[in-house]
């Protein structure tokens, strides 16, 4: 499906791999695709960049997936955020269900099972 109107998706983890994976995933599909490594530059980036949608890591340096969302909603309320863990339980996703997040993804993610939950979120919100 490629969009008329690219929608922006920032997909922030401290990893390289795991952001140029998310924009090779979401670019083919007509999304614009914006990185950030930190919880700050994520913040940043929401302050500066039209963002649709934000893939956030749980794990991130000096600040949580879950800080960082907390801090993106005192600006952004409407901003739908997947968290993404590799160590999803009850009390993480208790967490993040308090933190506004659309819903939290495990790690390793699958190409067609993210690209359903962004555009599941794009439409709910869009």
């Amino acid at each position: 499906m490629t969009l008329d109107h690219p929608f922006s998706i920032l997909v922030t983890d401290d990893d390289p791999a795991v952001r140029e994976t998310f924009r090779d995933i979401f670019e083919p599909e007509g999304y614009r695709t914006l990185l950030a490594k930190s919880g700050e530059e994520a913040i940043d980036i929401v302050q500066a960049e039209d963002v649709h949608v934000a893939l956030m890591d749980m794990h991130l340096p000096r600040m949580s997936g879950l800080e960082t969302m907390a801090i993106v909603r005192q600006f952004k309320q409407s901003l739908p955020m997947i968290l993404i863990s590799a160590d999803k339980d009850d009390e993480l996703l208790r967490r993040a269900l308090s933190a506004q997040a659309f819903c939290v993804l495990a790690k390793p993610v699958s190409r067609n099972v993210v690209i359903y939950v962004v555009s599941r979120a794009l439409t709910k919100f869009y």
